[in-house]
């Protein structure tokens, strides 16, 4: 009877132990989500409906390739046990307002853009990643480490400009240029499923080691699975603003000049070209 007694005094014993600890875990676990361990992902497609995206006469359509690349990271995302909202899961525009509302409304998640490149001239190339506040920039630094590294594209850096969803986003946000479809060798591989599905993995990899994001400033990819180098960026939200000041002096000084050796110039055209200045 004595030692059926202790018995059940052990067994209780334990069975407390064992309920202490789970209740430990489970609010370790609450703790670590209440911090700011973002599990909700927002993904934004780029484009979507009557806004195709890229340039006049582009051959593949921005909005398809965006949209695929989108649904597929967020399978790899909800696979690894990620909350994901999509702005938009179907080819339908959705406007710049709506899209920052929508990351707003989820204050402790992420908020990943989806985009491809387009130019003029055939020849450019690459991958780069925009960010714009300062808490965006480890997210952008690890997703752009392992997008431009998985990549057999050019590694065109990460940067900093106010693009709107970034600019007015109340959470981490980045948004991710994955090549050029104006490129014709960048935009094979954006045709093939397997590049869209690299893509999605090597993205949904930077959203998960954002947090081991180092202040190591280089371009390789020699980190331990532990740590993922700073990237270095170029803040071009300032190159712009000079840029454009420098731009109307000189077309102000070019407008003086042309008014000084042409007298006969009528007072019309003068004050024409003044208003485009």
């Amino acid at each position: 009877m004595l030692i059926n007694s202790y018995r059940h005094r052990l067994f209780a014993a334990s069975l407390l132990i064992a309920l202490l600890g789970t209740f430990s875990m489970a609010q370790a676990k609450r703790a670590s989500q209440d911090s700011g361990s973002a599990t909700t992902v927002v993904i934004e497609a780029g484009h979507g409906g009557y806004d195709p995206g890229g340039i006049p006469g582009q051959q593949v359509a921005e909005k398809d390739m965006a949209l695929d690349v989108a649904q597929r990271l967020k399978r790899v995302l909800a696979a690894s046990g990620y909350r994901v909202v999509m702005t938009r899961d179907s080819d339908v525009f959705v406007s710049l307002g709506g899209r920052v509302a929508i990351a707003n409304s989820y204050p402790n998640a992420l908020f990943v853009c989806i985009h491809f490149n387009s130019s003029k001239r055939m020849g450019a190339g690459g991958i780069e990643t925009y960010f714009y506040s300062r808490e965006s920039l480890p997210l952008a630094s690890a997703i752009h480490y392992y997008v431009a590294g998985g990549a057999p594209s050019s590694n065109r850096g990460v940067r900093r400009r106010g693009y709107y969803v970034l600019r007015k986003t109340n959470i981490p946000a980045v948004l991710v240029e994955c090549g050029f479809l104006t490129n014709p060798t960048e935009a094979a591989y954006a045709q093939t499923a397997s590049y869209r599905q690299k893509l999605a993995e090597e993205i949904a990899a930077g959203v998960r080691g954002r947090n081991s994001v180092t202040s190591a400033l280089t371009t390789t990819r020699v980190a331990t699975s532990e740590t993922i180098p700073l990237q270095p960026y170029i803040d071009q939200t300032k190159v712009a603003k000079s840029e454009r000041h420098r731009s109307k002096r000189s077309h102000k000084k070019s407008a003086r000049k042309k008014r000084s050796s042409k007298p006969a110039e009528s007072k019309t055209k003068a004050a024409s070209k003044d208003q485009e200045g």
